[in-house]
């Protein structure tokens, strides 16, 4: 056992509580930390979404939050298999702190799932935290993670639902965020997917579809003014292709005129065109694709 895992596990006082789980009206009697407490601050955006996923839905976490580099966010999640993983593994490499909120204790002789111990290891070593209301030794149960869940609504300003079946744990969690006046985000999907029933259904009850990056930080709060600097900085970090896209774009310019300036093979424009959009940079609209 490396010393990430042996990395001291802490009991907090309820005075020391980040102030958005202090808000709830259930909050645990006892917390569990490992690791620093990302900056309170911050926005805190729980992600969430099924064990088994479809290709879309992996492909949709990753773009949406590693389109929130640079910018102040914390990802909260509950270390699962599935979306949960998948959503820490973005913000990782985004360099956004994350925060693992699993449904058993934190020693690693009962962290669940075992083959997520070595990224709750990658989770400490890069700054974040794990959480838990259960001793040390507590064995994930199935009741466990329904009242985990809780934790991910209660410590975030805001829950992103990614793909729920009609009975799913993820709508567990929305349906907290809803009673502790948590904003939920959900990502619309194909009628003819049965893990878009959930999504479908948030949306029909009000919830906030998210189809970009972009989305995601306006529905977060972030001013246009803000996200356009921000996005500035980003621009290192873009692959060569998406800077030709950006050099191309100073003036709005449509479609087809952008696919020919590109001089690329058209499915790979479309797609390299298409990520751009998830990732908040460009935007088509009125027939047109300009810069955001």
């Amino acid at each position: 056992m490396n010393t990430i895992s042996q990395a001291a596990i802490r009991e907090m006082t309820s005075e020391t509580f980040p102030f958005r789980l202090k808000e709830i009206s259930d909050p645990p009697e006892k917390l569990y930390i490992q690791g620093v407490l990302p900056p309170e601050d911050y926005k805190w955006l729980t992600v969430v979404g099924p064990r088994k996923y479809s290709s879309y839905g992996k492909e949709v976490t990753e773009m949406l939050v590693e389109g929130l580099s640079h910018f102040p966010v914390v990802i909260v999640s509950g270390l699962a298999l599935g979306v949960d993983a998948i959503a820490h593994k973005a913000a990782l490499r985004a360099k956004l702190p994350t925060v693992a909120v699993p449904g058993s204790g934190l020693n690693r002789a009962v962290l669940y799932p075992s083959a997520n111990r070595r990224l709750a290891d990658e989770i400490l070593r890069t700054g974040g935290a794990l959480l838990s209301e259960f001793e040390a030794d507590f064995r994930a149960t199935a009741w466990s993670f329904p009242q985990r869940n809780r934790i991910l609504a209660g410590l975030s300003d805001a829950v992103l639902v990614i793909e729920a079946e009609q009975k799913s744990g993820a709508l567990i969690t929305s349906k907290f965020a809803t009673e502790y006046n948590r904003d939920v985000f959900t990502v619309p999907g194909s009628v003819f997917s049965a893990a878009s029933a959930g999504p479908h259904m948030l949306l029909k009850l009000g919830a906030t579809p998210i189809t970009s990056a972009n989305d995601l930080l306006e529905a977060l709060g972030f001013e246009a003014a803000k996200r356009s600097a921000l996005n500035a900085r980003r621009l290192d970090d873009c692959a060569p292709e998406e800077k030709k896209v950006i050099a191309l774009l100073q003036n709005p310019m449509p479609r087809d005129e952008l696919l020919d300036s590109l001089d690329m093979p058209i499915g790979r424009a479309n797609a390299l065109l298409s990520l751009m959009e998830l990732k908040g940079f460009i935007k088509e609209s009125g027939g047109e694709i300009r810069l955001l």
